[in-house]
Order: structure tokens, then C-alpha cells, then sequence
């Protein structure tokens, strides 16, 4: 890779976050407490060099050390595990929105880490392997990613065709994965593949193993912040204390999509906060026929109906957090706020944009890169149509996508 030299910003971070229903009132001090933190991480670390990364198409490598440092990576994983871990899921919600109002990119690279490397290893590892790989993931000294879509198989990873073949004292592992974020920078890949038997097993491959190679994509138009790759598996052999002993099954995976779709709920809401909150502040300061554009019936129109939503949104997540941390969370639920999120994100990413009219489709204001950004979040982690055959499956009991 080549060295990019990237510029910081001058431009100071005024963010405010809207709470009109008065939400903060439902929140602990300790969710205070976890939201400054982050917030101030992300006016300090992030607001000041994303334009920039994201114009040059640079994934900050320094930024993992420093979500590791600020306890970004896994905060529900037990401390036994990771120092700065032990929190609830409001509080993990909290902290994937503040970091994705900086940025959907930074959000990917630390929702990957927590949701889809350390949750399986600790849900589903051995002691071994959890304290082998828990506690540098949790420190940032590793970088992980997460293998499960394929070229050919997206919304069906049942279909996918990466395998293990059990060769006696170890495993050959073959195939290919698609669309994966943190891959070529990352130090371990928890991989899914099928067995002899045809079950899906999960598969933990370390960077440097033969045969093991992550390209990466490029020609990227959204999260060009963030590092997105392929993983290629030639006959790389794989100790069997590789393999995670205590799942098998489609489940696997799901569980962890779940893990990672709830983060996602909180924190395109975060994005969506960021556009109306800099539509909002530039719609005081646009003057147009000699007052301010937000005098205007049309922008308070605009503005009303961002606020509306994000409230409606704000609500849900909540709730949806309550009952993640009794342990009653569905997919479906998941699914739900997942997609809501996503799409009032891109409405009012949209809307906000015409406020800025020209000025929005600039680096000086960060509409157009959350947009950007948004359209992938509505793809990755079940599309924005799989999570309404989620929702309809559940209302009817009539799967439509098998």
C-alpha cells in the first residue's frame, strides 16, 4: 500500500445530538458516561481526518489501536476477557451511533471486530482460543474479519460452496468470500465453510498461513473510509483447534448477523442525527430573499419530518435494547429496527442534501459522504428487501426465500 498523506480538518465539530421526547431520561449514567466518551473520541480522532479518507479512499490503520484504547471493540465481552468489556447492549448501541455519526465506515470496522470476530469466538470458541485471540482483538493489537458472504451467495449463504475437508490430523480449506470488510489488513478471519457432512462450520484462519490470500477492492464510490476485500482459500491447512467446537449449523452465523444488525440499528440512527443536525444548524445560516432558508415553510417541512423520524427511531433502538439485554431480542425484531434505521438514515441523508443544495454534494459538509455510505449499509449484513421477508415471515409464518 501506498503512504497517503492525510490532511485534519480545521473545522471545528458542532454536533448536537435532537432528543425531543426527551430520551435521555430512559438512559443510566453509565450510558451518559460511555456517550461522551465516544463522542469526544469521535470529535478528537475521526471528525477531523474523514473528509479527507474518505476523498483519498484511506482506511486510517492507526484508528484500530485507538478504538482498542477507548474500548470500542467488544464492550459486552466479558471482562475476563477484555479489560474495558462488561457492558450492556444500550451501551454497546450507544457506542456504534456515536462512532457511525462520524463515519459508516469507522462504525464497520469496529462492529466487524466486536459482533462477527470476538462475539463467535466467545460464544461458540474454547477457553483456548478465547484467550488466545480475545484479548489482542479487544486491545486493537489484532484486526479481525468475518467470512460468510460469497461471490455466488449472498442472501443465501446457505448455498455457500467454501469447504473444509477433514484430512485426519488437520483441515484443507478451500474457497472464496466476498465484500468483507478489514480483510486485507486483518490479523485473523472467522471463516464459515462446509464440512464432509454438508454442515457449516465455523473456522478461525490466521493471517500467514499458506494458501491464504485477501485482496483488496477498489474503485469503491461508498465506505471508502473503510478497507474492503475478498478472501481466497487454496488448500490452506488448518489445525483442528482452529475449528470452533461449540456450534455447527446456518445458526452459527445468523447469531452472529444478529449481534451485528443490532449495531447497525443504532448507528446509521447516528448518521441520520448527523445530517439533520448539520441541515438543521446551515438552514439558520443560509440567508435567501433576505432571511434564513429555515423560515422557509418547505425547509421547516423538511426538518420536521427528519425530526419525526429520528424520534420514531430513537424509540425503537431503545426498546430493542431493553430487551436484547434481558435476552428476549428476535431477529425479526432485529430485522425491523435494522432496516428502519437504514431507511430514514437514507431519507434524511437525501432531504438534507437539498437543504445544502449545492454546498451538500461538497467535502466541506458531510451529507454526501453519509449518503454514500448508507447505500451499502442498506446492503450489507441482510438486504434492505431480506429484512422485510424477515418481517413477513414472522407475521405469517410463510417463509418467502426458500
Amino acid at each position: 500500500m501506498t503512504t497517503v498523506d492525510i490532511q485534519k480538518t480545521t473545522k471545528q465539530d458542532l454536533y448536537e445530538q435532537p432528543d425531543f421526547y426527551s430520551l435521555d431520561d430512559l438512559l443510566t449514567e453509565e450510558h451518559k458516561l460511555v456517550r461522551a466518551s465516544m463522542r469526544d473520541f469521535v470529535k478528537r480522532e475521526i471528525s477531523p481526518i474523514i473528509e479527507d479518507c474518505a476523498q483519498k479512499c484511506h482506511f486510517p490503520r492507526e484508528i484500530v489501536r485507538k478504538f482498542g484504547e477507548i474500548g470500542a471493540f467488544g464492550p459486552t465481552i466479558p471482562q475476563t476477557y477484555n479489560p474495558n468489556g462488561g457492558l450492556d447492549y444500550i451501551s454497546y448501541g450507544i457506542m456504534m451511533q456515536e462512532i457511525e455519526r462520524g463515519d459508516s465506515g469507522m462504525r464497520s470496522t469496529a462492529s466487524v471486530q466486536g459482533s462477527l470476530v470476538m462475539f463467535p469466538i466467545y460464544a461458540f470458541g474454547s477457553e483456548e482460543q478465547r484467550k488466545k485471540y480475545l484479548p489482542k482483538l479487544a486491545s486493537g493489537e489484532f484486526l479481525g474479519c468475518f467470512g460468510l458472504t460469497e461471490p455466488n451467495f449472498g442472501s443465501n449463504p446457505g448455498g455457500m460452496v467454501t469447504n473444509i475437508k477433514d484430512m485426519g490430523d488437520h483441515y484443507l480449506l478451500n474457497g472464496a468470500k466476498m465484500w468483507i470488510s478489514n480483510s486485507p489488513y486483518a490479523d485473523v478471519a472467522v471463516v464459515w465453510a462446509k464440512d464432509d457432512n454438508g454442515r457449516i462450520r465455523g473456522v478461525i484462519v490466521d493471517k500467514g498461513m499458506e494458501g491464504f490470500t485477501a485482496p483488496e477492492i477498489h474503485q469503491k464510490w461508498s465506505l471508502r473510509a473503510s478497507i474492503t476485500g475478498e478472501l481466497v482459500f487454496q488448500d490452506v491447512k488448518i489445525p483442528k483447534e482452529n475449528i470452533l467446537p461449540n456450534i455447527d449449523g446456518l445458526k452459527g452465523p445468523l447469531k452472529c448477523l444478529d449481534n451485528a444488525r443490532y449495531g447497525i440499528a443504532w448507528g446509521a440512527l447516528g448518521a441520520a442525527m448527523d445530517c439533520y443536525d448539520t441541515a438543521r444548524r446551515y438552514s439558520m445560516e443560509r440567508i435567501q430573499f433576505d432571511r434564513p432558508i429555515g423560515g422557509f415553510q418547505l425547509t421547516q417541512k423538511k426538518l420536521s419530518e427528519m425530526l419525526t423520524a429520528i424520534t420514531q427511531a430513537q424509540l425503537l433502538v431503545w426498546r430493542l435494547g431493553v430487551l436484547k439485554n434481558e435476552g428476549k431480542a428476535t431477529t425479526a425484531q432485529i430485522s425491523m429496527a435494522k432496516r428502519n434505521s437504514v431507511e430514514i438514515a437514507l431519507n434524511i441523508a437525501r432531504e438534507a442534501r437539498q437543504i445544502l443544495g449545492g454546498m451538500g454534494i461538497t467535502g466541506e459538509y458531510p451529507i454526501m459522504r453519509h449518503m454514500m455510505n448508507l447505500e451499502s449499509v442498506l446492503t450489507y449484513e441482510g438486504t434492505h428487501d431480506i429484512h422485510l421477508l424477515i418481517l413477513g415471515a414472522e407475521i405469517t409464518g410463510i417463509p418467502a426465500f426458500k
